[in-house]
């Protein structure tokens, strides 16, 4: 990889991924990579980019972005599938965060 860097690192939600691969099939052929990574998105994003990107805006107010958009991605329903998320951190979360982010959740859930 001679000339190429990492400018900038940022997480993105799986909706939007889904449709920079789209757009981008559109114009030129996908690598077996990309046609792996479009086919697990179309299959695993819970909704639209609009919704998911109002999600991570309002979460974002309560958790770090990058929390904000797993917790989006994944969709937890309950108490304990959250606090799957915040395992690893070396800052508890405490129970009235993860039930304001479960309100939140509710808010845009789709069934």
């Amino acid at each position: 990889m001679i000339g190429k860097k990492v400018v900038e690192s940022k997480p993105v939600p799986m909706a939007k991924v889904k449709t920079i691969l789209e757009d981008f099939q559109e114009e030129f052929e996908l690598s077996y990579e990309q046609n792996l990574t479009l086919d697990h998105v179309t299959k695993f994003s819970k909704d639209s980019l609009e919704n998911t990107e109002k999600l991570v805006e309002e979460l974002e107010q309560i958790v770090k972005t990058k929390y904000a958009i797993r917790i989006a991605d994944l969709m937890p329903q309950n108490l304990s599938d959250l606090r799957l998320l915040f395992a690893k951190e070396r800052t508890p979360i405490t129970k009235e965060t993860l039930e304001k982010i479960l309100e939140i959740l509710d808010k845009y859930s789709v069934e």
